[in-house]
Formats: structure tokens, sequence, C-alpha cells
């Protein structure tokens, strides 16, 4: 039987900040906490979703740029790896923001910051703009892929270690369903013969509705502190790199799909925007949604077995799409792009969750026990995961930086396709050798990720 709560309720001072929150204490989590935690989270994850759907919005707006625009498909690659660039620099700082400025607080000027890119977008979106200009602009709207890292930071504040797994995933899914959002929002644009400006003009204002909701409901965590020295020992350790170059298969190929997918329909297929956008949206939609299933395989069977088997289907997957694309089937090229972006979502989750595992599995190593050691996971894992999420995301970058070539030296997406295979056959490998291989040197985990960790990441 929990013993009565002694910590007080939140007392809220000037700006929503709370300055007593202990979620870790049943008693008060079940009276108050519990309440206040999923508030935010549900605000947290509107705002998050918007910064999704600005973030992929030029994936949408290179659709409706037809030859009157002057724009070569290496253009319309060059702008989108771009964008998707800076998405993943910004997460680092934006990591940081929720503790300098509160979570709240930075949750208002993080959504608000969205309307710069999408009022420049909806002034310059007409023939006649010059390509640096769109380069320009478009570089505006990656400030929305930083909103992912500095909303999981702060709702990571908001719940107990044993709700963790499903607050940030459902913050994870729920943003990364913005990516599909957007695409059907223009997809229903272009159905009803509307231009690129018609878009932006839902958006701009969905965007206001965010940051107030964000200004009326949500609130700052006084004791949530900056770590940087978290930051360093997590830089420093190899598994933080090794664990991104894993996620830069599965995230940076979500996101990089995400942006190419509908310009290798249009450029190799021929397909209208109007018929590219009709396929386009799939992808996404499955790759967010069936996020948490990653986790929960991995839960269950290990997530460097689940992550191992992963890759061999993503393998398989991409060999089918470069028979696909030798033979221009249109029909199995889809099939075979949509199974690939479920499995990029599994991948998500089972890689995600073994980051909190290795570190665990560190700290026992190190003798530590009980308290000691999940303390020891939680700080190293907490901060490794903005390092992970930002490198994950520059494998977006990649992708489209690939299709662009590819399409420069053959005319066709296979070449990309054959290196995408290619570097999924090296994760295979590294998964192996790293977290599955039972001769590991000496002090490193043999089956990190595989180790049922007493920590809330696990989940995710």
């Amino acid at each position: 039987m929990t013993a009565p709560s002694t910590a007080p309720a939140p007392r809220n001072r000037g700006g929503r900040w709370i300055e007593q929150w202990d979620p870790e204490d049943e008693t008060f989590w079940k009276e108050t906490g519990e309440k206040v935690a999923k508030r935010n989270l549900y605000f947290s994850v509107l705002s998050e979703h918007i910064g999704f759907s600005i973030w992929t919005l030029w994936s949408v707006l290179v659709l409706f740029m037809g030859p009157e625009y002057g724009l070569t498909p290496a253009d319309k690659f060059m702008l989108t790896s771009m964008v998707t660039l800076v998405g993943a620099v910004v997460r680092v700082p934006y990591t940081f923001a929720v503790a300098m400025f509160g979570g709240r607080n930075w949750t208002i000027i993080s959504a608000g910051l969205l309307l710069i890119p999408s009022i420049a977008a909806f002034a310059v979106m007409k023939p006649g703009t010059s390509f640096s200009t769109f380069l320009v602009v478009g570089l505006l709207a990656g400030i929305g892929g930083g909103n992912f890292a500095s909303s999981m930071t702060n709702i990571n504040a908001f719940f107990p270690l044993r709700k963790k797994g499903w607050a940030l995933g459902l913050n994870a899914g729920g943003g990364n369903i913005g990516v599909a959002a957007i695409q059907l929002v223009a997809l229903a644009v272009i159905g009803a013969s509307g231009g690129p400006r018609v878009l932006l003009g839902i958006y701009i204002p969905l965007i206001v509705v965010a940051a107030v909701l964000a200004a009326l409901f949500m609130d700052n965590i006084e004791n949530v502190k900056n770590d940087t020295g978290a930051a360093k020992d997590a830089a420093r350790d190899p598994h933080t790199w090794i664990m991104s170059v894993l996620y830069i298969g599965t995230f940076g190929s979500f996101i990089g799909y995400s942006f190419a997918f509908g310009q290798v329909l249009t450029n190799q297929f021929g397909r209208t925007p109007l018929q590219a956008t009709y396929l386009t949206f799939m992808g996404p939609l499955l790759g967010s949604l069936i996020r948490p299933l990653g986790g929960w395989l991995a839960d269950k069977y290990g997530g460097a077995k689940i992550t191992l088997y992963n890759y061999v289907g993503m393998a398989a997957a991409t060999a089918v799409l470069v028979v696909a694309s030798m033979q221009k089937s249109l029909p199995l090229f889809v099939v075979a792009f949509v199974v690939l972006f479920s499995l990029t979502g599994i991948g998500n989750g089972s890689t995600f969750k073994m980051i909190p595992g290795i570190f665990q599995t560190k700290a026992l190593a190190k003798g530590l026990e009980g308290e000691a050691a999940a303390k020891y996971g939680r700080r190293l894992s907490g901060a490794s995961m903005g390092l992970i999420g930002a490198v994950g995301a520059l494998g977006g970058v990649g992708i489209n930086l690939a299709f662009r070539q590819s399409f420069l030296s053959y005319g066709s997406g296979t070449g990309a396709f054959v290196a995408f295979l290619a570097y999924y056959a090296l994760c295979f490998g590294i998964t192996w050798a790293v977290y599955l291989r039972r001769t590991a040197p000496q002090g490193q985990p043999v089956t990190a990720a595989e180790t049922k960790p007493q920590l809330s990441y696990a989940e995710v």
C-alpha cells in the first residue's frame, strides 16, 4: 500500500511555472500529476505535429512546381536535402531550449517560429522566383524539424518512469503523422484545383491556434535543468555514435523517403502531382502508426534482434525497388515502397528501445545497482537520444542527395536504391557485431539491447 504523499500540489508562479513536481510519488501522480501531464502531452503533440508538417512542407510544394517554375529534378532534390539538413541540425539546440525557457514557453516560441517559413513560402510561391530564393525560404522550413527534440525533452520531464514509454511513443507518433497529414491536405487542395498558397493559407492559422493553446493550457516545470555534463559524456560514448548510424538507417530513411517519394513518382514514372499525392501519404502514415509496434516487438523479443531482422526486411524491400525501378513497374514500386516505409517505423521503435538497455547494461558493468544504475542509464540515455535523433535525421539529407545524383547520372532512382541496399547491409553487420555477437569486448554489452531495464525509454 502506497504511503500518503508528502509532495505538495504543483504551485504556479507567473508564466505558469510549476515549482513542485514529483511524478514518481504515486499518490501525487494519481491525485494531481497525471491530469496535468496528459494535458501538456496533448498540446505538445499538436505543436510537434504541425512542426513536422512544416518541416516536410517542401516535399509537397515541389509537386506544385511545374515546368513554368524552371526547376530541374536535381534542383528539387537539392532543395529538399537542405531543408532536411536544417531540421537535423536544429534538433541539438532545441533539445536544451526547454530547460532554458521552460516547456510551455518554448512550445509557444517554437510554434510561433513556424509562421516565418510559412509566410515566406506564401510570398515566393510563384513562377519566376529564382532557385536561390526558393532555397533560402526552404531552409527556413527546417526549423520545424527541431520541434520533435524539444517536445520529447519536455514531455519526458512530466511523466514517471513507468509511463514514459507510452507518453513518448504517443508524442513521437503523433508528430510523425504530421508528414502524412500535410500530404493529405495537399491532396485535397490539388484535387480541388487549388494552388500552393491555398495549402499555406490552411496551415498559417493552425500554427497560431497551436501557439495560443500552448499558452493557455501548458506549463513549465521549475526543476528541469540542463545537464551539459551528460551531453558531453554521451558524446564521448561510442555507443551514441553506433546507434546514430543505425538510426540513420531507420528514421533517416523515413524522413528522407517522405521528402523524396513524390518526386520519384513524378520524375521517374510520369505521375501528375495529383496522382503522386494519392500515393505518397500512405508510406508516412503507416510508418508513423506502426512505430509503437516496433517498440512492443523489441520489448518482447529484444531490441537488437528486431533491429537486425528489420534491416533484413528493409534490404529485401529495397531489392524489390531496384527491380521495379529497372522494369518501370509502378504497382510493384509503390507496394515495395510502402512496405519499406512501414519497416522504417518498426526500426524507429526498436532502435529507440535499444538505447536505455545499452546504458543500463553499462551501468551494471560498472558495478552500479538499483537506483544508482537506473540514474546512470537514465542520465546518459536521455542525453544520447537528442544527439542520436539529430544525427539520424541527417540520413534524410543523404537520401535526397543520393536521389539527386542518381537522376543526374542515370535518369532514374535505381542507383540510389542500390546505395541504400548497401547501407542497410552495413547496419545489419553493425547490429550483429556490436549487440548480438557473443564475443563482445570486455566491458561492452553483449546483448545490451535485450536487457530488460526498468527504464521508461525501453517502451519507446
